[in-house]
C-alpha cells in the first residue's frame, strides 16, 4: 500500500511540474508573425544574414552572437536601424533570450518595409544549448549567458547563467 500511495504522489508531482516545451512557451507569449528561423539553419556555414540582438546591453555585453548588431527592446530605435541597413530586401535574423522580444522588433522593421525578417527561434539560449560559440564584449568566446531573469535561466541548458 505504501509503495502505492508514494507511486500514485509521485505520479501527480510529476504531472503537475511538468516544464513546458519553448515551443509550447512560444506559443503562449508570440503571435507567430514573424517566421522563424531555426538555430541548425542559422548555423550553417551559407546562411549569411544580418543578425540583430533585441536584448538590453547589458545582456549584449555579457554575450552575444559573432557580428550582431545591438538594437535593443526598451530604447529599440527604428530610424536608427535604419540608417544601418539601407537594403530592406536583406535577410535579417533578430533573436533575444528566447524569441519572445524579438518578435516585436521583428515585427516593427516588417512594418517599416524591411521583407526579409526572421525571429531566431529559442533565441540565444537554444543557440548555446546547442554547443554554438557566443562572444563576450571583447569579442572572445564565452560560457556566459544574460538569463535576464531566474525564472526565464531555466531555459539555459548549458553555459553559464549571468543575472546581472
Amino acid at each position: 500500500m505504501k509503495n502505492f500511495i508514494f507511486y500514485i504522489f509521485t505520479l501527480v508531482s510529476t504531472i503537475g511540474f511538468t516544464q513546458e516545451s519553448i515551443s509550447e512557451l512560444l506559443k503562449k507569449h508570440n503571435s507567430e508573425s514573424m517566421p522563424y528561423i531555426s538555430v541548425q539553419e542559422l548555423a550553417m556555414p551559407k546562411t549569411k544574414a544580418v543578425l540583430l540582438d533585441s536584448r538590453e546591453e547589458k545582456e549584449f555585453k555579457t554575450s552575444h552572437l559573432k557580428n550582431a548588431i545591438w538594437v535593443g527592446y526598451d530604447f529599440f530605435n527604428l530610424d536608427s536601424v535604419q540608417s544601418k541597413l539601407k537594403n530592406k530586401n536583406s535577410k535579417i535574423v533578430v533573436y533575444c533570450s528566447l524569441g519572445i522580444r524579438s518578435e516585436d522588433i521583428a515585427e516593427k522593421l516588417k512594418k517599416a518595409g524591411y521583407t526579409n525578417v526572421y525571429n531566431l527561434y529559442g533565441g540565444i539560449f537554444e543557440w548555446k544549448n546547442n554547443d554554438l560559440e557566443v562572444l563576450n564584449s571583447h569579442e572572445k568566446p564565452t560560457d556566459s549567458i544574460h538569463t535576464f531573469s531566474k525564472a526565464w535561466s531555466k531555459w539555459l541548458k548549458k553555459g553559464i547563467k549571468v543575472y546581472e
